[in-house]
């Protein structure tokens, strides 16, 4: 069974960092595309970044220049860099394959921008 496990998120001020992480168990992350998707209060869960198996990436409008999304795959992890945080960041993150089908969604971390 397929289990993804997002960590990393957290309280920080606007212009901070943060790296995000999503170890997954019961796959092999490899051979999918995947993606870092985001909800935030009251908003439907949204595409953030996505990455092929073999490296091409895709940004939304709104973090083009600030996220990069990257895997190891010898670690089974896929990351989320996010730079230049803005109040709009704040969300809940979650990890899953791109496009979404069966796997279930993990609990995902909450990403909190504010001064």
């Amino acid at each position: 069974q397929v289990q993804l496990v997002e960590s990393g998120g957290g309280l920080v001020q606007p212009g901070g960092s943060l790296r995000l992480s999503c170890a997954a168990s019961g796959t092999v992350l490899s051979i999918y595309a995947m993606g870092w998707y985001r909800q935030a209060p009251g908003k439907q869960r949204e595409l953030v970044a996505a990455i092929t198996s073999g490296g091409n990436t895709i940004y939304a409008d709104s973090v083009k220049g600030r996220f990069t999304i990257s895997r190891d795959n010898a670690r089974n992890t896929v990351y989320l860099q996010m730079d230049s945080l803005i109040t709009e960041d704040t969300a809940v993150y979650y990890c899953n394959v791109h496009p979404v089908g069966w796997w279930p969604w993990g609990q995902g971390t909450q990403v909190t921008v504010s001064s």
